[in-house]
């Protein structure tokens, strides 16, 4: 499997920055730990907020997911909906990380404005609604376990625009 950008839209944070094939892509979605009970992300699918999102620039509506959760081998259709309070300029930053059980496979600092054009957008980012359709292909094969991805949002100025934790668990088939 190859990493190759990905970040943005919470999903809109976290699929901007999705490229199709990407390890993030892949296991970026999935089962979050109970921890994280009461921030959940609306909609149909198993994401968190890092902590109460209130001060977020990014207000998550929905994010949708078809598998959900995903599954190996199956086309991952990704629908996120939100309004941004503020405009996102460049220098605007993602910081990922991806876990394979306790091992750190990815820890990765990458340009959101880079990586939005993946999702038919461009910086600046103007202030408003932000609707994002996104399908990513997932492998027939993926290595059995658990994965854990975090992907924080922030502005030049460092101001959160959104964070996101997620949890899956891939079994063998």
């Amino acid at each position: 499997m190859k990493l190759t950008a990905f970040t943005t839209a919470s999903l809109f944070f976290l699929t901007a920055s999705a490229s199709t094939g990407s390890l993030f892509s892949q296991i970026a979605l999935g089962r979050t730990p109970v921890t994280n009970k009461g921030l959940e992300v609306p909609g149909e699918n198993d994401l968190y907020f890092c902590e109460k999102p209130d001060s977020y620039i990014l207000n998550i509506e929905s994010v949708n997911l078809v598998p959900n959760p995903p599954t190996a081998g199956s086309t991952l259709q990704i629908s996120a909906v939100g309004v941004l309070s503020d405009v996102i300029t460049k220098g605007a930053y993602v910081d990922v990380v991806v876990k394979y059980g306790l091992i750190t496979l990815i820890k990765q600092t990458m340009d959101l404005c880079e990586q939005v054009d993946k999702v038919d957008m461009e910086c600046p980012i103007k202030d408003g609604k932000v609707i994002i359709h996104k399908s990513v292909d997932l492998p027939a094969v993926i290595p059995p376990g658990k994965y854990s991805v975090s992907a924080n949002a922030m502005t030049e100025d460092d101001r959160t625009i959104t964070c996101l934790t997620s949890t899956i668990v891939f079994t063998g088939k």
